[in-house]
């Protein structure tokens, strides 16, 4: 069995306290799948909540108590209510829930299916949270589930700071014995094994110790039985044994370490530790679930070791049908993960990235497995991304944004936005742009700009007498061509509200820089230094003719356009009114606006 579905009402920020809790809308439904379902986005989107209220209601492997306080409540709200659902459970699995099932029917099939759902409603009032039993059942209340049904729901949780050291170091309440304990090999005490006997056979050795007659220097046992003789009676008589030969207590003293390795430090420890407590997720007499919840997986990890443990953690899931739900922030473990186990979450909403759920095609998915690196990846992590085609304006745009912020035109930078560039490389605008867009039409709330080119030249080739020639187009011919295509695009681009396209009448990027009122000298110049072999005695014909074969050296152009962005004494003439009115780069500035809110 695995866990499909979590619906939460009134939980953390999931909620609206202004409104009747209605049973029929939950305010997060959540699908997960079975396998490997990563929840990813930016800081309080609500991922840890989601964890929070899976661990709650199931509680967990290692016996963590958690008290439910005003703060788990939405807002003001009284009543905070939180719906699980197991579906696929084997025979062996639902026969311990069986006065718990659900049933429905299945579409062109007889036979209905059974699923377990499981019900949490808490209630408060201004001074207190009243307690509430986990129920399960088809109805709104269900009936409290029993003991024994609760302990085969719990998951193996690892939490966001994990203290390696500290879990598995010996003691009363050693994390390491409470696993071994309840492994195949000793089934909670149940399994009788070589351990047992030796244990045995160290107690006999440990009381003949002390009562051997022929050991030198005092003989310990014979000073304590005349005392006892005195203080007691004659018959009396001391036995020395192990403090006791009780499983548990010999397996809580019992330490974990990796061999041969002197200090380790956190990141080995931790994955010794999460290696520890996956041993919950491997015991093959188990017929509860599977289920681990891992938050924040790279902690103490450098980037190849994450690389490592999340790729056996998706074996894991293929081959022994364990369920994990992970958080991350972490744009190394993005791009590893296929497209379809990442969930963003944003802005209290969840949106599964699976092919049933975006409008992105099987050969997107295949396309973005195999293109979307760490650089691109941080995607998923923004408050708004740009689009963009190449590294000129990847480079270009971090300080051209700055420069907007110091004359007023915007009021945050990206950084101070939480908004990340992406460079598509090409123009497989449509890809990335679809991971964002829904079958269902629900609208993802991150701006998203799309910049690009309207490739609509102000030159052509010609060939004259046998010889080709640049010549300038006709504006008319050029406005004409304008009128279709920038329509054209902007239709093949927008979408909804959030993803719009900008793009630039001017032919190129480099061509509107050029055309630009507040830029145009500084591009001649910038263009002259790294190109400085070209005759430039006519500039645009010059430049013309490096667009049409694609031998302007974008990218240097780019670098030394950022420098100067960035250097205050020489941009300190440019005007807030001189940049707004610049028809040619006003494009960008209204990108920028769309995404930095």
């Amino acid at each position: 069995m695995y866990l499909s579905n979590v619906k939460l009402w009134n939980f953390r920020q999931f909620g609206n306290d202004s409104a009747p809790l209605d049973l029929k809308t939950p305010h997060l439904n959540l699908i997960f799948k079975n396998g490997m379902n990563v929840l990813i986005g930016e800081n309080d989107s609500g991922k840890t909540a989601i964890i929070d209220a899976i661990r709650i209601v199931l509680k967990t492997q290692d016996y963590d108590w958690y008290r439910i306080t005003k703060e788990d409540f939405y807002n003001e709200s009284k009543r905070f209510r939180i719906e699980l659902r197991f579906d696929d459970l084997s025979d062996d699995e639902a026969k311990n829930f069986v006065e718990w099932l659900s049933f429905e029917s299945q579409e062109g099939v007889t036979e209905k299916r059974f699923y377990l759902r499981i019900i949490y409603d808490v209630e408060r009032d201004d001074t207190r949270v009243f307690s509430s039993d986990v129920c399960a059942g088809s109805d709104d209340n269900g009936r409290p589930l029993n003991a024994e049904a609760r302990d085969l729901l719990r998951v193996t949780y690892l939490k966001p700071l994990r203290d390696a050291a500290t879990e598995l170091a010996p003691g009363r309440y050693s994390r390491l014995s409470s696993i071994l304990f309840a492994s195949d090999l000793f089934n909670k005490g149940k399994n009788q094994t070589e351990l047992d006997s030796h244990l045995s056979e160290f107690n006999t050795f440990i009381e003949n110790f002390f009562s051997d007659d022929q050991k030198q220097g005092y003989k310990i046992k014979d000073i304590l039985d005349k005392y006892l003789k005195k203080f007691i009676s004659s018959d009396s008589e001391s036995k020395f044994s192990f403090a006791s030969t009780d499983l548990k207590n010999t397996l809580s003293k019992l330490e974990l370490e990796l061999k041969e390795k002197i200090n380790p430090g956190l990141g080995s420890l931790n994955r010794l530790y999460m290696a520890t407590e996956l041993l919950n997720l491997k015991r093959g007499n188990w017929n509860g679930l599977k289920l681990g919840l891992i938050e924040e997986l790279e902690a103490h990890l450098h980037p190849q070791a994450q690389m490592k443990v999340i790729e056996q953690l998706c074996d894991s899931c293929q081959d022994e049908k364990i369920q994990f739900i992970l958080t991350t922030h972490s744009p190394n473990l993005a791009s590893k993960l296929k497209l379809k186990d990442l969930i963003l979450c944003t802005q209290k909403q969840c949106f599964p990235l699976g092919e049933e759920y975006t409008k992105l095609n099987a050969n997107g998915y295949i396309f973005l497995e195999k293109f979307l690196d760490v650089t691109k990846a941080n995607l998923f992590f923004a408050k708004g991304l740009f689009f963009v085609e190449g590294w000129a304006e990847q480079i270009f745009l971090p300080a051209f944004v700055n420069l907007l912020k110091e004359k007023g035109v915007i009021t945050q930078n990206l950084t101070e936005s939480g908004v990340s560039i992406v460079n598509v490389g090409s123009v497989a605008f449509l890809e990335y742009s679809k991971i964002f867009q829904r079958k269902d039409e629900s609208e993802i709330n991150i701006p998203i700009a799309i910049i690009t080119d309207s490739d609509v030249a102000a030159y052509k080739k010609e060939k004259k007498d046998d010889k080709e020639e640049i010549v300038k187009r006709d504006d008319s011919e050029i406005s004409s061509d304008l009128n279709d295509v920038l329509p054209r695009k902007e239709s093949k681009y927008n979408y909804q509200s959030h993803i719009k396209a900008f793009l630039a009448k001017d032919w190129t990027f480099e061509y509107a820089l050029y055309r630009s009122n507040v830029f145009s000298h500084t591009f001649i110049e910038k263009v002259k230094i790294i190109h400085s072999k070209t005759d430039f005695s006519n500039f645009e014909l010059s430049l013309a003719e490096k667009l049409l074969s694609q031998s302007l050296k974008k990218t240097e152009i780019a670098y030394l356009m950022s420098n100067y962005l960035n250097d205050k004494s020489k941009t300190a003439s440019i005007t807030k009114s001189q940049l707004e009115s610049d028809d040619s780069i006003l494009y960008l500035i209204d990108a920028i606006k769309f995404v930095c809110k």
